[in-house]
């Protein structure tokens, strides 16, 4: 395969793992608003008030913008669905992906939300606070992994360096 190809199979598959991760943002946030009706926890607005200091305009801790929390829960899922989708081309598919991928959306988040100064490090959250984030991030790459895993084939998947040295 040329090297053309490869980036426009690549291409193809972060294209389609953007709509797996848009697919998995779906359905955590509907899991979220049923756990949310049950436990009676309220709407974190962290996610609106980091994508708006990343955009150059600081906010403070009361305010609460529900259109940037959109922006940047789907946001935040399309591009890291289309990561995921780039994996399941290249053979990096399946239960150790989809854990893999679920570190990778805590550690995105939580990179940016604590470099902007807008949240903190979970190991400051009450533990019941980190176990649903931790679980709604799982929903969420689960989802999307298998997605991607089904949509897109390992065409890209290298045969070479079977062995890590």
């Amino acid at each position: 395969m040329t090297m053309a190809a490869r980036r426009a199979e690549l291409g193809r598959a972060a294209a389609m793992g953007a709509v797996a991760g848009l697919t998995g943002v779906a359905v955590a946030t509907a899991g979220e608003k049923v756990e949310q009706a049950v436990t009676g926890r309220p709407n974190s607005y962290v996610p609106g008030r980091t994508l708006l200091t990343l955009l150059g305009r600081p906010v403070d801790d009361t305010e609460r913008p529900p259109a940037w929390n959109h922006a940047m829960h789907w946001t935040t899922g399309a591009l890291l669905g289309a990561l995921r989708g780039v994996w399941a081309a290249t053979g990096i598919r399946g239960p150790e992906a989809h854990t893999a991928h679920t570190v990778v959306r805590l550690a995105f988040d939580q990179t940016l939300e604590n470099t902007t100064g807008v949240g903190a490090p979970p190991s400051t959250w009450p533990a019941g606070e980190r176990v649903v984030d931790f679980a709604h991030k799982a929903v969420y790459s689960l989802v999307t992994g298998v997605v991607a895993d089904r949509m897109i084939s390992p065409t890209l998947r290298s045969q070479r360096g079977t062995t890590s040295h």
